[in-house]
């Protein structure tokens, strides 16, 4: 075998792992967000001095990058462990904020939760969504490039047919996440007409057409192995992406906002009732004549042009999610409601996947089926439900401790009031000037040029590193320099003030 053959058969032919097992391995980078905000908040309050940037890069990185490579690879085995050290080591800094706290030190916890509760939170943006969007672009990121070492499990890999692996949650989380801060969620289009709508969400797309034929250029040009059933012969995730653009910018033209979700499960069923009941599943299998051919562009293609319509769903649902979410609300109260809601929601997905799985069909990423849309979006509302819990736990903190600043989470307001200029607010003047030194905020503001950049370094990696017989502590080492370079480059242009955005 060639090396292009050796590599392509090391990334086939996998069954994928447990849905607990993904979803534990979800919880982790939210618990991190948590230990990260919680050290920054102490360290404030031990030491007056404030942090340079470099020093804000390094923590960011060590807490929330470098645990997720070793979750992926070393400690792969040792996810409860993981959660139990994080578990501990954030308790116990949280209990030193507590006893060292500022505001209400003679005050009983009951009455201080009574004050927390009637607090109010202001913030441009949802601070939740945009450490989901992170969570999952970083590890879309580190699997991209472990997965072509001997260190990342297989059943992390992506399934050949049935079964749910760990990077087959990165495009479908990616969708959702994608889908939540959509123009028609943020009301980006509320002026013009139905046909101006249209157009815009065409124009959009260009740079995606122009990134998904330069992917396949690149990719045919330099002989670059490939995983032929995840997409097919030409098809990428670019090219998926943008017929869900344009198919979910029709539908949300069609249909309301608030309706989403009708048209998330509509889609789902009668496309399971087609795999089910007509020759589709054959299809996307074996192809128009049964022979598994790749001749002509749908049978060439017929897993990426299929398998759009989960996407689409998987889209649909991730616009009512955040239609829900980015909802005006000020009190903390309101955010634990909301918290709450979603988990339970996520709950009762989780339910209907196991019912689905037992008697209709196991999740399938090749096919995007019911099982599948169902799981990715389950497991999404659990990282989101997560990371808003993780929101109002260090928005508790910085109530105890005056001044505290975290970049990334909500800012407070001292009054419950609804007039903003009759509130006091506990953000002082130095934390509305300074600029954010936050790698999550880097990450979230140029995240297509992040994604870019890590297939570009992936593919680098891969011309000038034999990955196949790479030694454990070599793989680690290559994966950390790696991530840190991608991480550096975004966090510069952060820094600058520079959003790369072509359209």
């Amino acid at each position: 075998m060639s090396q292009k053959q050796m590599k392509e058969a090391f990334v086939s032919n996998h069954n994928g792992t447990s849905v607990l097992e993904i979803t534990q391995g979800l919880c982790l980078p939210a618990l991190c967000v948590l230990c990260r905000g919680l050290l920054i908040i102490l360290s404030q309050h031990l030491c007056s001095s404030s942090h340079t940037w470099g020093t804000r890069f390094f923590i960011d990185f060590v807490i929330l990058i470098v645990p997720l490579v070793a979750t992926l690879t070393i400690l792969s085995s040792f996810v409860l462990l993981e959660h139990l050290a994080v578990i501990i080591i954030g308790a116990g800094m949280f209990y030193h904020i507590y006893c060292r706290r500022t505001c209400y030190a003679r005050i009983p916890v009951q009455k201080i939760l009574e004050k927390f509760l009637k607090i109010s939170v202001e913030s441009e943006y949802i601070p939740a969504i945009s450490c989901f969007r992170v969570i999952n672009s970083a590890f879309t990121a580190v699997a991209i490039l472990a997965v072509d070492f001997p260190l990342f499990p297989r059943r992390f890999a992506k399934t050949e047919l049935y079964g749910t692996g760990a990077m087959d949650f990165g495009v479908g989380g990616f969708v959702f996440g994608t889908a939540m801060v959509s123009p028609e969620v943020r009301r980006k289009y509320m002026k013009g007409s139905t046909f101006y709508h249209l157009t815009k969400s065409l124009y959009s797309v260009w740079p995606l057409v122009f990134l998904g034929i330069g992917r396949l250029v690149v990719i045919k040009s330099i002989d670059y192995q490939e995983h032929l059933t995840e997409y097919g012969v030409h098809w990428n995730f670019f090219f998926t992406l943008i017929v869900v653009k344009l198919i979910t910018s029709l539908l949300l033209i069609i249909f309301p906002l608030n309706k989403s979700w009708i048209v998330a499960i509509s889609i789902t069923v009668l496309y399971q009732l087609a795999l089910d009941f007509t020759p589709l599943r054959k299809l996307i299998l074996y192809g128009t004549d049964g022979s598994g051919t790749r001749v002509g562009l749908l049978n060439a293609n017929r897993e990426g042009i299929i398998s759009t319509l989960g996407y689409v769903a998987i889209h649909m649902a991730g616009v009512q999610t955040g239609s829900y979410v980015l909802k005006k609300r000020s009190h903390i109260k309101d955010w634990i409601k909301v918290a709450y809601c979603i988990l339970l929601t996520a709950i009762s997905l989780f339910i209907s996947l196991y019912i689905v799985q037992v008697n209709v069909e196991v999740a399938s990423r090749r096919m995007a089926n019911l099982a599948f849309c169902i799981w990715i979006v389950a497991s999404s509302l659990i990282l989101l439900s997560s990371l808003l819990l993780v929101d109002i736990i260090l928005s508790f903190a910085k109530f105890l401790i005056k001044g505290a600043q975290v970049p990334c989470s909500w800012k407070l307001i001292q009054s419950p009031a609804t007039n903003k200029k009759h509130s006091e607010s506990l953000v002082s003047e130095a934390e509305r000037r300074e600029p954010s030194l936050c790698l999550v905020t880097a990450m979230n503001r140029n995240q297509l040029i992040f994604f870019l950049l890590s297939n570009v370094t992936t593919g680098l990696v891969n011309l000038l590193v034999d990955t196949l017989h790479s030694s454990t502590l070599w793989a680690l080492f290559v994966l950390n320099l790696y991530m840190f370079t991608n991480c550096l480059v975004i966090y510069v242009l952060h820094l600058q003030d520079k959003t790369i955005k072509f359209w």
